[in-house]
């Protein structure tokens, strides 16, 4: 990270994904693990999905079903969102405190069973 920069984005697009990783649970544990490994603390965790909606109203369309959450950390958030029929994860990691990008995808990969069809790393200014 730039010693001018305010701070740094991870942009991670997984394909290819093991659908079974993409629940609350597993998500929730993917945040646990990977704040612990890039050593961010976390704050509140939100969860978008069709958890309590009535099968009747439950999104169909391939892009538009799984689960998007976002885990607050002390230095900023971790967002992710998760297309199940697609098997895509779509990651956002950023922080004004350093961290290794590296680190945190091929941990990501890793929890996915993806593989990396995007990946950006951009210093905020």
């Amino acid at each position: 990270m730039n010693k001018d920069s305010y701070g740094q984005e991870l942009i991670l697009d997984l394909h290819n994904c093991d659908a079974s990783t993409m629940t609350r649970e597993s998500i929730e544990n993917y945040f646990i693990e990977l704040c612990d490994l890039i050593d961010m603390e976390r704050e509140d965790l939100h969860f978008w999905d069709d958890e309590d909606t009535p099968p009747e109203e439950r999104e169909t369309e391939p892009h538009l079903v799984g689960i998007s959450a976002v885990q607050f950390i002390r230095t900023s958030s971790v967002v992710i969102h998760t297309l199940t029929i697609m098997k895509r994860v779509y990651l956002n990691i950023f922080s004004c405190k350093p961290f290794d990008p590296e680190v945190a995808k091929k941990f990501s990969t890793d929890w996915f069973k993806g593989k990396v069809i995007n990946n950006h790393v951009m210093d905020r200014i």
